[in-house]
């Protein structure tokens, strides 16, 4: 196996050791894993989870694997079912370098293979850094401007691979069936930004997890693919996908410096790109204890393609479009002072009083001078004051992190009427200390509502 891009990265994913892991990537990726859990819970309440449910069941009957926060399914049936819980209700993590969630293509399989052949936390904990390393380090190779005026969505083109990689790593795929899994992985790769604003967009990620799932257990029945499919020049990732990638961003200093601590998670349910926007809207809420009463007008300034892709919603339709309203959450905000799921639900959205505000009084405009997830709020009073608030690091990214405390109390405020108590204790206890778990099944059986 030639040691090119793929092969390099194949080697990693196939040898990592948890000894190989320095203590903070150990603590960043639970955190990332009970942020994970905790989007799956609550996903239960997406609008369009029993649908996928559907399509989980309709895969197979078979009853092995884990739901978070359900019953049982199919191995395949819960890695879909999960991948999309976890983004159902659009709260999870987000590498912002390619605009591309992460845990939803990488964890669900992860524990649906840990489950299966009773892998320790220990084994767990290294898959799944394994996983998302992968997927973050093609993200930082993608030259992802580019990648995105192909039209390409993030989950769904480099997904595949962290899962993969994942699978791979617990199943003991030697690093030539690593490297066909990538390739296996790579020929399942799609999803576009057509599907923006609809569902689709999220069904990019648990396709992702599955696809990740199949070429890492067909890798295994040693079934022939390229082993160099990253930089093969007719129809690689870097020759189909974009231009002027950067290969040598997906191995340079591999094992030394860990991009996976780059994923940013988010503290509100919301679009990942207005995330700087809420961090800004509750600056003003803190500092001024303002109240919708107290709003003549707001302008919401973000980059020219954040404005594009979040204040197509002054009017917005049901839940789905209220995360994305740039609008209605700005409302929301300021009616209620918090940002929770509760604030996602129809006796909410749909009340006059915010939709009115939404539709009226907010703006939502582009700004050359912000890029990114920045975000500036300039509000009006009745009185004539002008109030402003600029975000330039948003809540939740790597430079101004949630906290471990922070990510349980996510945890506990969605778990808690899903799980049991005594669940939602043991479920933290196990994800807090997962490198001393001897099984993985202790933790999957506190996360069933069973």
């Amino acid at each position: 196996m030639a040691e090119d891009t793929t092969g390099i990265l194949a080697k990693f994913a196939a040898t990592l050791t948890y000894d190989q892991l320095p203590e903070r990537v150990r603590e960043c990726t639970k955190g990332l894993l009970l942020d994970a859990l905790t989007c799956a819970i609550a996903g239960h309440r997406g609008e369009e989870t029993p649908q996928i449910a559907g399509l989980a069941s309709a895969i197979a009957r078979s009853r092995e694997s884990s739901v978070l926060g359900g019953e049982r399914s199919s191995l395949a049936g819960a890695t879909l079912l999960n991948g999309y819980l976890i983004t159902a209700v659009t709260m999870c993590d987000v590498y912002r370098p390619a605009l591309t969630h992460i845990t939803p293509e990488v964890v669900p399989p992860a524990l649906a293979i840990a489950e299966r052949d009773d892998a320790s936390g220990r084994e767990l904990l290294v898959a799944l850094a394994v996983g998302m390393e992968v997927e973050t380090r093609l993200g930082a190779s993608l030259n992802y401007p580019a990648f995105r005026r192909r039209g390409w969505h993030g989950p769904g083109v480099i997904g595949p691979f962290g899962a993969a990689a994942a699978v791979g790593h617990l199943i003991g795929l030697k690093p030539d069936r690593m490297a066909a899994a990538f390739g296996l992985a790579g020929s399942q790769a799609a999803g576009t930004f057509a599907a923006w604003g609809t569902p689709t967009v999220k069904f990019h990620q648990c396709r992702g997890a599955l696809s990740g799932l199949m070429a890492a257990l067909l890798a295994q029945q040693g079934f022939v693919a390229t082993q160099q499919f990253l930089t093969v020049p007719d129809g690689g990732l870097y020759a189909a996908y974009t231009e002027g990638a950067h290969p040598e961003a997906a191995t340079e200093a591999l094992g030394d410096r860990w991009e996976l601590e780059q994923i940013a998670l988010r503290l509100w349910p919301a679009g990942s790109s207005i995330q700087g926007m809420i961090t800004a809207m509750f600056d003003l809420v803190e500092k001024h204890n303002l109240r919708a009463e107290n709003v003549a007008q707001l302008r919401i300034f973000l980059d020219r393609s954040i404005a594009e892709m979040h204040g197509m919603f002054p009017h917005y339709r049901a839940k789905f479009e209220a995360l994305l309203s740039a609008h209605y959450i700005a409302a929301a905000i300021l009616h209620d002072q918090e940002l929770t799921l509760d604030q996602f639900e129809p006796q909410r959205y749909d009340d006059p009083r915010p939709r009115r505000f939404a539709a009226e009084r907010v703006k939502v405009l582009p700004d050359p001078r912000l890029s990114g997830v920045q975000s500036r709020v300039v509000v009006e009073t009745p009185d004539g004051r002008v109030l402003s608030s600029l975000c330039l690091v948003p809540k939740g990214s790597p430079e101004n992190p949630l906290s471990p405390a922070e990510i349980e109390g996510k945890f506990r405020r969605y778990a808690k009427g899903v799980l049991a108590p005594a669940k939602i204790d043991a479920a933290v206890e196990a994800v807090n200390h997962l490198e001393d778990l001897s099984s993985t099944r202790t933790l999957m059986d506190a996360l069933r509502s069973e």
